[in-house]
């Protein structure tokens, strides 16, 4: 097997910021390319994306089973909503108990508020995670999951903060195309700079063997609690663009409960458990296809014959899909892999070398009688 080429730091710096400013130029190309449907498609393409990456560095890179990330999100979506929302908006809503103080006259722009959501959401892992993170496997699953809907049960319940089972609506649409893209590089660069460095490798030993890892003296469970952190961080992060781009936010099961966690995992499985490069074609995938599959719960009329759109139907179709993805594609569609500029221009190599390599038809003259 011939030698992997590597390209140089300078090289990779350069190609990463010329790709920066392509994919800048294409958003804001989508301005006027696509309608707002799509744009809010490609908005929800960088929100999920900041999700699943989230999330796979807890269950993927780091090896933990957790099913408690839609509780940091809900976490991240509520402190945010109240920091966005002004004065008179909040005695509006709040109908039947007013807000508490001094939320009730506290008003942040959205880059304060977003990032308070991700502290708070990061508080909370924390807060989580200390008691539980001893724990593994379906253990830690089923705790987690727990502690993601007693924060929902919070939620549903704290009238005077949360606003019940009314929610809070109205928000203003803050998440455009550049707040979603933007947060969703910094969470990538963020979270592949720690994969990547001497801390990330030994995430990968405790995923690999905890016990060996720990005899190898790395401390399993102060690592473990820095990841559920940091992933409780950006999960926050996107609860907070999550809720500014729905402009709604409530305690329902399909808004922030166990459906979400539900759609995650499917976006990390199906991208490839332990992929950032996995994780960000899942997300791309789960938001186009959850769009694109909503004719199946309209009417369909193909000719004089009408066919009833099923409620649910879309989740359904989505569910057989991850089934048999499982069934053919184990590893998801990157595995453990990711797309880097060395496998690129590797790649690039190979096929190259292909088309020259190619022998050509022999001619008459050249055959030996």
């Amino acid at each position: 097997m011939p030698m992997e080429k590597r390209l140089s730091t300078k090289t990779k710096i350069y190609l990463t910021i010329g790709l920066i400013i392509v994919g800048a130029l294409l958003l804001w190309g989508s301005n006027y390319w696509l309608e707002s449907y799509g744009q809010r498609i490609l908005k929800l393409i960088a929100v999920y994306g900041v999700l699943a990456v989230s999330y796979t560095f807890v269950n993927g890179i780091t090896g933990m089973f957790s099913l408690g990330h839609a509780g940091f999100v809900a976490v991240g979506a509520y402190v945010s909503a109240l920091l966005t929302m002004s004065p008179m908006e909040k005695e509006m809503s709040f109908i039947l108990e007013p807000l508490i103080w001094p939320l009730n006259s506290i008003q942040t722009d959205f880059l304060t508020a977003t990032i308070a959501g991700g502290i708070a959401a990061a508080i909370f892992a924390f807060a989580i995670g200390y008691p539980s993170l001893r724990l593994t496997g379906d253990y830690l699953a089923i705790v987690t999951l727990g502690f993601s809907e007693i924060i929902r049960l919070i939620a549903l319940n704290a009238q005077n903060i949360t606003n019940g089972a009314l929610g809070l609506k109205g928000l203003t649409e803050y998440t455009n195309i550049w707040w979603a893209w933007g947060w969703l590089l910094i969470t990538v660069v963020v979270i592949a700079s720690l994969t990547y460095s001497s801390y990330g490798r030994a995430l990968k030993a405790i995923r690999d063997d905890d016990i060996a890892a720990e005899a190898m003296g790395i401390n399993v469970f102060k690592h473990r609690l820095l990841a559920f952190v940091v992933s409780g961080f950006f999960a926050g992060i996107g609860g907070s663009l999550y809720a500014h781009l729905l402009t709604t936010i409530d305690p329902r099961p399909t808004t922030i409960g166990v459906f979400l966690t539900f759609y995650l995992l499917i976006m990390i499985v199906l991208g490839g458990l332990g992929s950032i490069t996995g994780a960000l074609i899942g997300a791309a995938l789960f938001a186009i296809l959850s769009e694109w599959l909503r004719i199946f719960e309209s009417n369909i009329t193909i000719g004089s014959i009408t066919i009833k759109g099923i409620p649910g139907m879309r989740m359904v179709i989505f569910s057989t899909l991850f089934v048999v993805t499982m069934l053919v594609w184990r590893r998801g569609i990157m595995g453990m892999e990711e797309i880097t500029w060395d496998k690129l221009y590797n790649w690039l190599l190979r096929f190259r070398k292909k088309g020259q390599t190619a022998e050509p038809e022999p001619k008459r003259g050249d055959v030996d009688e």
